[in-house]
């Protein structure tokens, strides 16, 4: 397929992205006939549209949205017909605030905003350049991951918090804190009184458990555990183990590594 500005577009298309559906205005080349609506989010109707919008208007077609990647964009790519305009969400409402600034009920959707950059500013906006399924997929799985890395480091971070109120000892004994044996000790032994009261045996066995060799480092926690004091009168009671063991938990689901 040829650049999209070398392209005579026989149908232009503006949507308004939403999470369950999304809402469309189209103006076909060579008419000043408006048409606006409502596409379910949903694959099929997606594909329903788009092969409707074919057989009306033949290709290619433009359409402008305000995101350049996520489920709707991948299923429009797959039409080669269509061409997609993305445009940064502020870029249209610097636009409405422009030309449309009363935000009356009559006012123009943002789809129709998003119809009229494709209108008249064109030449200001860059198609989104195709991409095989195989990108795609490797873009989403980056992006899921760098989520579930985001969601990782909030929930450690959140956990040390509640930590250093009550159970601070811990976080001197574990030099990793977004590991599988770290979340394990706390989900067994959420407070300072409750790892007290273990044996040593237990304690050697858990570190066993979790591949964990050095003896010496072994000792030099157990040693820790039975030389801590509480924090403060109630530091050593289970009153905020509820919320670091379910923090724990929560930080054992994700993508946790390591076993210092």
């Amino acid at each position: 397929m040829k650049l999209a500005t070398e392209h005579q577009f026989t149908d232009l298309v503006g949507i308004d992205w939403a999470d369950r559906k999304h809402d469309f205005c189209l103006q076909a080349t060579g008419s000043d006939r408006r048409e606006s609506g409502v596409l379910v989010h949903n694959p099929e109707s997606i594909a329903q549209w788009a092969s409707g919008l074919h057989r009306r208007f033949g290709g290619p077609i433009a359409v402008c949205l305000e995101i350049a990647k996520g489920p709707l964009v991948h299923a429009l790519q797959r039409h080669d017909f269509l061409v997609l305009f993305p445009v940064n969400p502020a870029m249209l409402a610097k636009y409405r605030e422009a030309f449309v600034p009363s935000r009356a009920k009559d006012d123009p959707t943002d789809a129709e905003i998003a119809l009229e950059l494709l209108l008249w500013h064109r030449d200001k906006l860059q198609a989104l350049q195709p991409q095989s399924a195989d990108m795609r997929t490797l873009a989403t799985l980056v992006e899921q991951r760098r989520g579930l890395v985001g969601d990782k480091t909030r929930i450690t971070n959140r956990l040390n918090i509640t930590l250093k109120g009550y159970f601070p000892q811990v976080l001197d004994w574990f030099e990793d804190r977004d590991t599988v044996m770290f979340c394990d000790f706390l989900y067994r032994w959420p407070s300072l009184k409750q790892v007290k009261r273990a044996p040593q045996a237990t304690l050697r066995s858990f570190f066993s458990a979790h591949n964990l060799r050095r003896a010496r480092l072994v000792e030099e926690r157990i040693n820790g555990i039975r030389a801590a004091s509480a924090l403060t009168g109630r530091s050593g009671s289970d009153s905020a183990s509820p919320v670091a063991s379910t923090s724990a938990r929560c930080a054992a689901a994700g993508n946790v590594t390591g076993h210092r």
